[in-house]
């Protein structure tokens, strides 16, 4: 019996019209972008704390140059570890190696008041293991779909979201954590959970059937005889179509390395969410709330919290009536960690109410990207399936444009600070726009760029391409940093808006020359749409 998805017979039971195994993805990814986003919304604002308050009392310029350096590197590892997956170890065991090196870093990050050696090495051990992780994790999710067309940018899409659930829960209760309890706490929850993610994707593993298998291992299944038919029709193959293939296959790749380079454009701006934009909540921007501003903001940030646990854990409920009677144990070790992260949700909502005084943290501004991807990323799922469906050139372009206007009204809401101020109390309904028009343009460039790499890339060496794809994020990010690292000289001399128009006209700029080039990419592509 021929199957409709890849994977087991148990991936072919559906949870909302997609293969039950992509949720098995998406919650081992969820914990994981739980870990990397809780401890990279601490990671700046930790480096400038002062010494009175735990932190190492860092100037801006080099916490931020040392954030670009670290989110580029995590993105750099990638293409390393795809090669290593696609020739020695395989999807799976690179996803679980990877995920245990993660959690040792994490770990070790928790460790850093002992000495500044184990911060270092916390870094190191996520750079590396990020490597290994997040190409390998991105390839599964592509060869769970036997078609090419708009079920699989919607199956990447709905991956995304669950990439950005964990970067929500992450970002709300590390960084909520570590600014009002402890550091040390915040960086040790994001290693908690990293390993409930390797447990579950380990226990459940056996849904994917022959994805992911050590290249000897996928032949291990196969018959001898159909083996050996197989490589004779690929010979031939390979001798009649070959001159016409390397030409398909050329124009494909020249594609990836296209988007590949606007993406960098997309990035280097967007990743100020980390670094720039941080330091901009923390110091410019009015977050001590009271009276009936307090009591809305409390309110608020229930049900932010609240209704995005509610849908993450329906979707978890669904998995369990799909997968339970074949995974018991990983459903468990889920379920389990789902019951220790409502606990903590509530802990802290408790904790606010009862609180007598509001503060915004300065990094609960970076939840509102993950919270309007949850919210909205079903919506863009449904587009891509429809008829107005726009080519990914075109999506492309929108993303870059959205992401300039965002910046836009920052550099609107900085126009008032005088030069070379070290704090202001600007209104953080610029912050809040600006994260819902860069969540928007995010949701038109990154799943859209994943899709397109599974899909444009030849098989042997889709992982190896995502490790590619990756690479220009690390460039996006290193650029990133250090751009971000001028924010004081520039503000100095030109004012904060003018460091906020630089990230406005040169996405928006990237974007005409995206439409520009539409219609000849489109034409190289070869038919994949």
């Amino acid at each position: 019996m021929e199957f409709k998805f890849g994977g087991s017979e148990t991936n072919q039971k559906t949870v909302l019209g997609h293969p039950s195994g992509l949720f098995v993805l998406f919650f081992t990814e969820m914990w994981e972008r739980f870990s990397y986003y809780g401890m990279r919304a601490l990671l700046v604002l930790f480096l400038v704390s002062t010494l009175i308050d735990g932190g190492w009392e860092w100037e801006r310029a080099d916490a931020l140059v040392l954030y670009g350096w670290y989110t580029g590197l995590v993105y750099l590892t990638p293409i390393i570890g795809g090669f290593i997956a696609d020739k020695f170890m395989g999807y799976r065991k690179a996803v679980i190696l990877g995920a245990f090196i993660m959690t040792l870093g994490h770990a070790s990050m928790a460790l850093e008041g002992l000495t500044s050696i184990f911060f270092y090495a916390g870094l190191t051990f996520l750079i590396v293991g990020n490597g290994l992780f997040k190409p390998n994790i991105s390839s599964m999710v592509g060869q769970l779909y036997k078609s090419q067309g708009k079920e699989k940018d919607a199956g990447y899409t709905i991956f995304y979201m669950g990439i950005n659930a964990g970067a929500f829960l992450g970002i709300l209760l590390c960084g909520y954590i570590g600014e009002n309890v402890s550091w040390h706490y915040g960086f040790g929850l994001a290693g908690i959970f990293m390993f409930f993610g390797m447990l579950q994707f380990y226990f459940s593993q056996k849904i994917f059937g022959k994805i992911g298998l050590t290249p000897v291992k996928v032949g291990d299944f196969e018959d001898v005889i159909e083996d050996s038919v197989e490589k004779i029709e690929e010979d031939i193959e390979e001798i009649v179509k070959g001159v016409e293939n390397s030409k398909v296959v050329r124009d494909r790749m020249i594609v990836i390395g296209i988007l590949s380079l606007f993406v960098v454009f997309f990035w280097w701006a967007f990743e100020q969410a980390g670094g720039s934009m941080t330091i901009f909540a923390a110091d410019y921007t009015d977050r001590a709330l009271e009276g009936s501003a307090a009591t809305s903001f409390k309110i608020i940030n229930t049900i932010i919290t609240v209704i995005p646990m509610l849908v993450i854990t329906w979707v978890l409920a669904m998995l369990f009536k799909q997968t339970y009677s074949k995974y018991s144990f990983a459903n468990i070790i889920l379920g389990l960690s789902f019951v220790i992260i409502w606990g903590i949700v509530i802990w802290m909502l408790y904790r606010e109410f009862q609180s007598d005084t509001t503060e915004v943290p300065a990094s609960w501004f970076s939840v509102l990207n993950s919270l309007f991807i949850i919210l909205f990323a079903p919506l863009f799922s449904k587009v891509w399936e429809s008829k107005y469906n726009p080519s990914g050139p075109v999506k492309f372009a929108i993303g870059l444009f959205l992401v300039g206007i965002g910046f836009g009204a920052l550099a609107y809401g900085a126009a008032g600070i005088p030069d070379g101020a070290k704090t202001a109390s600007v209104s953080l309904m610029f912050l809040v726009i600006a994260y819902f028009l860069h969540t928007m343009g995010e949701l038109c460039v990154s799943p859209v760029g994943l899709s397109y790499v599974s899909k444009l890339a030849p098989v042997k060496f889709v992982s190896l391409m995502f490790g590619i794809w990756f690479t220009a994020n690390f460039f996006a990010n290193l650029l990133g940093g250090f751009t971000g690292s001028y924010m004081d000289p520039i503000m100095e001399e030109h004012g904060l808006s003018t460091f906020f128009l630089i990230f406005t006209i040169i996405p928006i700029a990237a974007a005409l020359i995206m439409l520009i080039l539409n219609r000849k990419l489109l034409k190289m592509m070869h038919g994949i749409k």
